[in-house]
Formats: structure tokens, sequence, C-alpha cells
């Protein structure tokens, strides 16, 4: 009997052996497949142009090899400095307007009691199944009839028409909806009796309450704000105001026409590391704030 126990204890161990082993085998490959563009990236801004068009592709350079060169040619083929502060008041504008929306939508829809409140949200939810790129050309009308989007654009139009129509987000307010919801009722009746308004219990007990989970909408809001392309790419009529993502495009071509892919991808490189230290510097806020709301991923 002892035995018959003893083996099928090893049975199961083994079993779960192989079952994490497969796990770690996975994450392992996703983590390749991820991998694999940022490497391809970082090698290309340290080769030369003859390097970049060889046939099979160099897949590896001795240290000694690397052209650093690249770098300071990027920074000199644009003006980064100006795509950099472009970006930043359009991150500032846009980030602020869609914490002060996701707040007050996700009060009314965690706090508040009204008729047909629970079909609304709903609706709202069903919409993230709509992919973003519908709303492209109706925002475009828009903004355009508002006058933003014109041949003579100024910066201030620029600005208006890039952080406009993203200063809301179904995602954020459900996730700050879910943060809402943990805190109890009893803090709110509590509230009540006290003489709180809804406007002064929502300002001072639901959001510092909620400051990790706010904190999170904004560090993601910012940098979706600096890798946006698409949109700032149509909007802005003037070079002056791109953001720093349209900038890698088209300030690489030398007088052939030729792409230099090893100075766009050093350009690459200068604009993503901020990204990659502003993420590990944070990534316990994020965190912080995903657990705050009740998201498990």
């Amino acid at each position: 009997m002892e035995e018959a126990l003893y083996a099928s204890e090893k049975q199961v161990k083994r079993r779960q052996r192989i079952r994490l082993a497969s796990v770690y085998a996975l994450i392992i490959l996703f983590a390749i497949f991820i991998i694999i563009p940022f490497y391809w990236m970082v090698i290309t801004a340290f080769k030369t142009m003859p390097q970049v068009e060889t046939a099979p592709p160099i897949l590896w350079l001795n240290p000694a090899d690397w052209q650093w060169i690249n770098f300071s040619l990027a920074l000199e083929q644009a003006p980064f400095l100006r795509y950099t502060l472009n970006t930043v008041v359009v991150a500032v504008i846009a980030t602020t307007g869609t914490v002060i929306t996701t707040i007050l939508t996700a009060f009314a829809f965690a706090r508040l009691n009204f008729k047909g409140r629970d079909a609304l949200f709903m609706v709202f939810i069903a919409t993230m199944m709509i992919p973003g790129e519908i709303f492209v050309i109706t925002n475009y009308i828009t903004v355009s009839r508002f006058g933003w989007v014109t041949l003579d654009q100024t910066y201030f139009d620029a600005v208006l028409a890039m952080t406009m129509p993203f200063m809301t987000s179904i995602f954020f307010i459900f996730f700050l909806r879910q943060a809402f919801k943990t805190i109890p009722d009893e803090l709110y009746y509590a509230a009540k009796v006290d003489g709180k308004t809804d406007w002064q219990y929502l300002w001072q007990i639901m959001v510092p309450v909620a400051i990790p989970t706010i904190t999170t909408i904004t560090i993601l809001n910012a940098m979706n704000t600096w890798n946006a392309y698409i949109w700032p790419r149509l909007v802005s009529m003037d070079e002056e105001f791109q953001l720093v993502s349209n900038g890698l495009r088209d300030a690489f071509d030398d007088q052939a026409g030729r792409i230099m892919y090893n100075e766009q991808m050093a350009a690459a490189i200068i604009v993503t590391v901020p990204l990659i230290i502003a993420f590990l510097l944070l990534k316990k806020y994020i965190m912080r704030g995903v657990s705050r709301s009740g998201i498990k991923g």
C-alpha cells in the first residue's frame, strides 16, 4: 500500500514538473518573439548602410564595429527636441483631460443611482469591441469643421486636433469604476450624515482612496500619447507640429531618396529608452493600480 502511494506521489510530482516546464517553455517562446524585433532594431542602429543592405542579413556585430555615430547623425537629421516638446505638450493636455473625464464618469457609474445606469454602462463597454480606426474618419471630419485642420493651421489648432477627440477612454472608465466599487458604501452614508455633497465625497474620499489606480491611468495614457502615430500624422499639417513618433518616419531619406534605416533605428532607440526607463521606475505603481482596481491579468 505504501509503495503504491509513493509511486502515485512520484507520478503527480512528475506531471507537475512537466506542466511547469511546458509553461516556462511557452513563456520563453513568446519572449523570443517579443525580443526579436527589439534586437533587430538595436543591431540595425549600429550598422553601416552597406551592412544593412547585405543579404543574407548580418545577425551579429562585434562591439568594436558598432557605429555609435548613427545616434549623433539621427539627432542632427531631425529636430527631436522640438518633436519631444510637442509630444510632452500633447501628452500633458490629453492625459489631464482623460483623467478628469474618467474620474467623473467612473464616479457616476459606480456611486450615483439613476435610471438606466447599468444599461448605459453596458453600452459603453460594448463600444470597446469597435476598432478605434473606425472613428478616424468621423473624428477627422469633426476637427476639420471646428477649423483645427486647415492649410494655415496654428500650433494651438494642431494641439487641439490631437488632444480633444481622445480626452476619454472607455477602458479607463471601466478600470477606475472597478476601483471605486471596492470602496464600502458605509463611507458614502457616513459622508452624507456629515453633510458632504456628492462632489465633496468624490474629491475628498473616493479620489484619494483610488490614487493608485488614477496614477496607473495617468502613466498608461501618457505612454499611449508618446507612441501615437496615425492620428497625429493625419491632423498635423506642418512638420514642426509633428510628434516624436512621426518624425522618425520622414527625417532619414538621403539625397537619392533612400531611407537611412540605421539612423532611423538609432532614433527609434532614442525614443524608446525613455519609455523603458519610465516603465521600470513606475512599474510598482502600475501593478498597485491594477491590483487596487480588482482586475487581474
